[in-house]
């Protein structure tokens, strides 16, 4: 059948039908050999370099680290509701750590108690800190959320908030650390380091808690 006997719509949608049919098969090349696809997606950094606000002087002498992993499940629920209507259970996965250090800034004179002729020193030293827990944002993620009709209808006119699945995990790692025993090793380290370093300029060391 020639053009001319083919209605106008029939022809018009041939035409469409030959651009789709055309387009398609740029696209699938394209994509085969990506340098080729004037389509590619380009991504342009235009952010600002960082702004140094301040400098701090640091005087703590970080004695041990723990690493850590936790998985936040957390679940709400509507009572008297089915889940299927509404309410969320989400699963976080979040990994850190934390430092355990001693502030060395409240060590003074009074600290250090030096015998020339017994060849000893005595440290007063101050207890291990917990720093606050470092969240490793490579490693730290949003896994499976399963949502109600309800919060999924909720969710598309508010801006997304992970906020409250960082502060669980950081508290949940915070309080795997206390319980890790980092503070016991920090103290033991940093013993062990004030020791081999007295013990080089010809000093025992001694520590003034051994003798509360």
């Amino acid at each position: 059948m020639s053009d001319r006997q083919l209605s106008p719509l029939w022809r018009v949608g041939r035409a469409v039908g030959i651009f789709v049919v055309a387009l398609v098969a740029v696209l699938w090349v394209t994509s085969l050999v990506p340098n080729l696809n004037p389509f590619a997606e380009e991504t342009h950094d235009r952010s600002q370099p960082a702004l140094l606000k301040s400098i701090r002087d640091l005087s703590q002498y970080h004695a041990a680290v723990g690493d850590f992993q936790v998985i936040v499940d957390l679940e709400k629920d509507v009572p008297w509701v089915p889940d299927v209507i509404a309410g969320e259970r989400t699963l976080f996965v979040a990994a850190g750590s934390v430092s355990a250090y001693v502030d060395f800034g409240a060590i003074n004179d009074k600290a250090l108690t030096v015998d020339t002729e017994k060849r000893t020193v005595q440290v007063n030293l101050p207890d291990p800190e917990l720093e606050k827990p470092s969240l490793d944002q490579k490693r730290t993620y949003l896994y499976e959320q399963d949502r109600g009709v309800w919060n999924r209808l909720e969710s598309l006119f508010a801006e997304p908030d992970q906020q409250e699945f960082y502060v669980l995990a950081e508290d949940k790692i915070a309080d795997a650390a206390r319980d890790a025993g980092l503070v016991e090793r920090a103290r033991k380290n940093t013993r062990d380091m004030l020791s081999g370093m007295f013990e080089q300029l010809g000093y025992q060391t001694k520590f003034a808690a051994d003798n509360a």
